[in-house]
């Protein structure tokens, strides 16, 4: 196990942001930068050994200074939308950024991962970790309480890229973390994924209105083409006549997840038949965005100059549901009171077939 890191550049306000190299013996490395406390790289073995970097992204920290696309977005302080951008807490009433048409998406218009944090490094045998933190003030993005933030990546000898995150705040709030990776097991050059497989462990999914909102309904997925209950390819329905796909432009829902909720459990996977990459998603959380990169707009360079184009990237963002904390159908709210740890885990684990 192995950890380095080199200079990644300049911020526009002159911060010195640096990318920490996490590697283990089989050769599987991932790059995270203290700039957002994104995930830079993710290089993984094909069935032929051959390395190469499975999720979109930019070459140095100039590109996540933007990064209107989330891509490795560490994000926070609430992933997801919250409705006409407020929520009522105690009482109080809080007037978010309306950053998403009349909502509030992944925090406002500047997120977690538009911040720099202070990084520690660590080295065991079967493992090394980086843990990035930082105080988020009262106030920040329109959110009430002084929030503690630590999220800890580490990479395994087993392939593993585990995300834990912890929280605290000194004052009842609204939290709900989550990591934006776009992946293509072929690599983050090769094109669509339309035909990777997908399977997610849920019969039920939350469908939204026309903003992307839900509207408080668990609705099975048995009979409708959000089904991946069977492994299915991204590409074979995307564009079926059903309104929750019309409304999104593709798939952009999240799952009620079948998990118990006690400790990170198999919840979903993808696998890209031409490379026999295959990647497993773990979480103790209840829900999990689908996300098939339907807005990538194909503008900005990443990473080698590649151009990303619509749909060369998929997301899996374990999560609390969106607007949880203003939807009392839900089963679960995003509130955290004050002095209660926030503190979730969420795997993502590499293999091949």
């Amino acid at each position: 196990m192995n950890i380095s890191k080199k200079s990644f550049g300049t911020t526009k306000k002159g911060e010195a942001a640096t990318l920490y190299i996490l590697e283990n013996s089989k050769g599987m490395q991932v790059g995270i930068t203290d700039y957002g406390a994104s995930v830079v790289s993710v290089l993984v073995p094909d069935r032929n050994g051959k390395l190469a970097d499975v999720v979109l992204g930019y070459d140095d920290v100039k590109g996540y200074d933007e990064n209107g696309t989330y891509y490795g977005a560490f994000i926070g302080r609430n992933g997801n939308r919250i409705a006409n951008a407020s929520f009522v807490l105690n009482g109080i009433t809080y007037q978010l950024d309306k950053n998403n048409g009349n909502n509030n998406l992944h925090g406002g218009f500047v997120g977690y991962n538009n911040m720099m944090y202070e990084a520690e490094c660590f080295t065991e045998e079967d493992a090394v970790s980086i843990e990035l933190s930082r105080l988020s003030p009262d106030g920040e993005q329109g959110f009430p309480g002084n929030l503690d933030i630590t999220v800890t990546y580490t990479l395994t000898e087993d392939n593993e890229l585990v995300i834990e995150y912890l929280a605290v705040c000194d004052k009842d709030t609204v939290v709900n973390l989550t990591n934006h990776s776009f992946f293509n097991l072929s690599g983050h050059a090769s094109g669509t994924v339309l035909n990777h497989k997908v399977w997610i462990d849920a019969d039920y999914f939350t469908p939204t209105d026309d903003t992307l909102i839900p509207t408080g309904e668990l609705r099975m997925v048995e009979d409708t083409p959000m089904d991946f209950r069977t492994e299915q390819r991204v590409g074979d329905r995307i564009e079926a006549e059903y309104e929750p796909l019309k409304q999104a432009g593709g798939y952009d829902h999240n799952y009620v997840l079948n998990n118990s909720g006690d400790g990170p459990e198999l919840v979903a996977s993808l696998f890209d038949e031409v490379s026999g990459r295959k990647m497993e998603v773990y979480t103790d959380l209840p829900g999990m965005q689908l996300y098939s990169g339907n807005f990538i707009d194909g503008k900005a360079a990443g990473k080698g100059g590649k151009v990303y184009e619509k749909r060369e990237g998929i997301c899996f963002e374990t999560q609390m549901f969106p607007d949880a904390c203003n939807e009392k159908e839900f089963f679960k709210s995003s509130v955290v009171k004050a002095y209660q740890e926030y503190e979730t885990v969420t795997v993502y684990k590499f293999s091949v077939k």
